[in-house]
């Protein structure tokens, strides 16, 4: 086994389990934080540009809070994997989700008593800058991995391959498991999220929390096994 496909088979359940976080991450971020992504990047443009053009229900506050945010995130964790050379990328990722997890704990302590209705409360643009802080240092991380397929976050082009490289389009259907395992992790957290909020906010962010700090876990524990070829 090379390097490289040893190095995917390493992070490839890790990087799963983070996908299910932004599905938690998304989830309240969207349906109890005012209509804002701060995992997904992509949609919360957009939402900026709606907010904008004054679309109502929506937010140029919150969203420009969730974008500066998930940036300052992205140059921490940039920063961290900026010290990693080949042999050690695992092992600063690990490093990147581990400062992913810490700003989970602290917005999850910050939604405690939170019950989505305070509109002009801090606490919410703190919950907010927390999540996106928290998501940019991942992607950080995950981009400088390079994993094919596993991004956590984005699913656009994920799907895309899913259909262009399909046996239909006289594709030979490469990574087709890891594809649909990540489409389907992102659905999962996305649908635990929504039902778990109806109960608690800070029960789904807890959650995030706690399964973040396991997938940092079993990734710096995956760099002391020995490699077995």
């Amino acid at each position: 086994m090379n390097e490289s496909a040893s190095t995917e088979k390493v992070v490839s359940y890790p990087l799963l389990g983070m996908t299910v976080v932004t599905g938690l991450v998304d989830a309240v971020s969207f349906l109890s934080l005012g209509h804002v992504f701060t995992a997904n990047m992509t949609g919360n443009i957009v939402f900026l540009a709606f907010a904008t053009a004054h679309v109502s229900g929506l937010s140029v506050a919150r969203s420009s809070t969730a974008l500066l945010s998930f940036l300052m995130g992205a140059i921490l964790g940039g920063r961290v994997m900026a010290r990693a050379i080949a042999d050690s990328q695992i092992r600063f990722a690990a490093q990147a989700l581990f400062l992913e997890g810490v700003f989970l704990l602290a917005a999850s302590f910050c939604s405690i008593g939170y019950r989505g209705d305070l509109e002009h409360s801090f606490q919410p643009f703190a919950m907010i800058a927390l999540t996106a802080l928290a998501m940019g240092t991942r992607n950080a991380a995950v981009r400088k991995l390079a994993i094919p397929d596993l991004t956590t976050t984005v699913l656009t082009l994920t799907i895309t391959g899913i259909g262009a490289d399909s046996s239909l389009a006289n594709g030979n259907n490469p990574r087709l498991a890891r594809r649909v395992a990540s489409v389907a992790t992102m659905f999962v957290g996305a649908a635990l999220g929504a039902v778990v909020i109806h109960y608690s906010i800070s029960a789904a962010l807890w959650l995030a929390t706690a399964i973040s700090a396991a997938c940092s876990v079993v990734l710096f524990r995956s760099r002391l096994m020995p490699d077995k070829r």
